[in-house]
């Protein structure tokens, strides 16, 4: 089954599909080179027929059908080799419903009645908020990191200079806040 590592404190992840995680040797990537993490939920139904005496399929009487859901996480990334990472969550999560299909529930509220079905979403929702929520941190803080410099006027020897990157006056090193 393939997992996302989330390393925080170095502001980096992998996906990996490996038992193993240094088996795979995947890819490290910033968070800031996330561009957006999306849950797909791709589906299929089949009618489920009933064999006669006589060898023929017909349908049930209410028909029956299977639907089948799988899970896919796409996490959109700006990296010079690919644009996007695909997996599935799960293995398919499979329902069972007798009688037609109304337009108005559609197949995800069959699915949703499924606690596998509902498992499988939150999770793939967990992993979508953890990448974004990193993200907009991590963009807000180069956001901040790149933000022109103002001038001040340093307490210690009065000269006007832009504080260096600990916040101290360029001239004396006095501390400028």
């Amino acid at each position: 089954m393939t997992k996302v590592y989330l390393d925080e404190d170095a502001g980096k992840f992998a996906v990996s599909g490996a038992r193993r995680f240094g088996d795979d040797n995947p890819d490290i990537m910033d968070f800031s080179q996330v561009t957006g993490c999306n849950v797909e939920v791709q589906e299929s139904s089949r009618e489920i027929k009933r064999k006669t005496s006589d060898g023929k399929e017909i349908s049930f009487v209410p028909p029956k059908f299977s639907y089948s859901f799988t899970f896919y996480i796409v996490i959109h990334v700006n990296s010079p080799w690919f644009n996007e990472i695909k997996f599935p969550l799960s293995k398919s999560v499979e329902v069972e419903q007798t009688g037609a299909r109304s337009v108005a529930t559609g197949t995800a509220d069959i699915g949703r009645r499924s606690g596998e079905y509902r498992q499988a979403e939150a999770l793939g929702n967990e992993i979508k908020t953890a990448l974004t929520q990193v993200r907009k941190g991590v963009r807000a803080s180069v956001a901040e990191a790149n933000k022109p410099k103002v001038a001040q006027i340093c307490p210690s020897c009065n000269a006007t200079c832009i504080p260096d990157a600990n916040g101290c006056c360029e001239y004396c090193g006095g501390a400028m806040s």
